[in-house]
């Protein structure tokens, strides 16, 4: 008995002065953690956009090949958005997302913005121009369909604009992700008070903001409505952004066509004012993004879980939670 205990401490305290802390590890990984992802990042985004396109293609079916978490939620999903979908309506939706993963590098490392224009088809720049003609702000709405991380890119290199976005809980990686998003004109706003303080100031000046409305925001910041026929919680924060500015809203998506051949724009402006009632707002914001899914269902991010419960915010009131 004894020397198995003193076996056993022998090796608790071998094992104490082996591993290293959290906070050692977390200190470490926030001083490499953004050199050496910049510099992957840099190495997969100089390849061709066809070349990378093709890699994700390739990912993106073998993961429909493999089991997998995400595979079987997509798959639920897609049922349940589109009952008649068969197997390769699945597949093509995997090999989308593939080929999303590889164009991030891509466009998250180029900086030139006039070769933008050569890569994304847009018929008519002149309403987004009147629209702002008005002063009171733009609001953009896009679904997680297409090459959605294309739009602020895009937007940013002809007007001011800023971008909501959900941080992870890394803080390296969420101000990396910041530093590597944004761009001259392209600020990029946290989905949290102190962001959502951002956007009210940048459509008080006149100026773009942009926000993906299909994902699920906190408890207590939203409302159930119904997506593709089942209720889904859905952020209230785009009505009350256009109650308080009186901004138009524009809802739109880049979609990816045939590979090495670029994206084409879809918009469409809302004509009236989203309704006083936040679930009667919702509903609409969420027609809305069906409607543009249904233009290119199989470029949407069907694995993610739309219709999960909101987690409960922790408040921390006198240095208790």
């Amino acid at each position: 008995m004894g020397a198995a205990a003193l076996s056993r401490r022998d090796l608790e305290q071998q094992g104490s002065s082996c591993y290293f802390s959290p906070p050692v590890f977390d200190n470490m990984l926030e001083k490499i953690g953004p050199p050496i992802v910049t510099l992957l990042f840099k190495l997969i985004g100089a390849l061709p956009l066809p070349t990378l396109q093709r890699l994700g293609r390739f990912f993106g079916w073998l993961a429909w090949c493999l089991p997998g978490s995400y595979k079987e939620s997509a798959k639920r999903n897609l049922q349940q958005a589109f009952p008649e979908s068969d197997p390769r309506m699945l597949r093509a939706a995997m090999m989308s997302v593939g080929q999303l993963m590889f164009e991030m590098p891509f466009w998250w490392t180029r900086r030139n913005e006039s070769a933008l224009d050569a890569t994304l088809q847009c018929d008519n720049w002149q309403q987004f121009d009147e629209a702002l003609r008005l002063e009171k702000g733009v609001i953009l709405l896009s679904p997680h369909v297409g090459c959605f991380e294309l739009l602020g890119p895009i937007f940013g290199a002809r007007y001011p604009a800023t971008v909501l976005f959900r941080p992870p809980r890394m803080v390296w990686l969420s101000d990396w992700i910041v530093k590597m998003r944004s761009r001259r004109q392209l600020t990029m706003a946290p989905a949290n008070q102190s962001g959502v303080r951002t956007l009210v100031k940048t459509l008080l000046r006149g100026r773009i903001i942009g926000i993906l409305p299909d994902q699920v925001p906190p408890d207590g910041e939203g409302v159930w409505a119904p997506f593709f026929g089942k209720p889904a919680y859905t952020m209230t924060l785009v009505q009350r952004l256009q109650h308080l500015s009186g901004a138009p809203i524009f809802v739109l998506a880049a979609e990816r066509k045939a590979v090495g051949k670029g994206y084409t724009l879809h918009y469409k402006r809302l004509d009236a004012p989203l309704p006083n009632e936040p679930e009667a707002a919702a509903t609409i914001i969420n027609q809305e993004m069906e409607a543009m899914i249904r233009k290119m269902p199989e470029q949407y991010l069907w694995g993610y879980n739309r219709y999960r419960q909101p987690k409960i915010k922790v408040v921390k009131t006198n240095g208790n939670y």
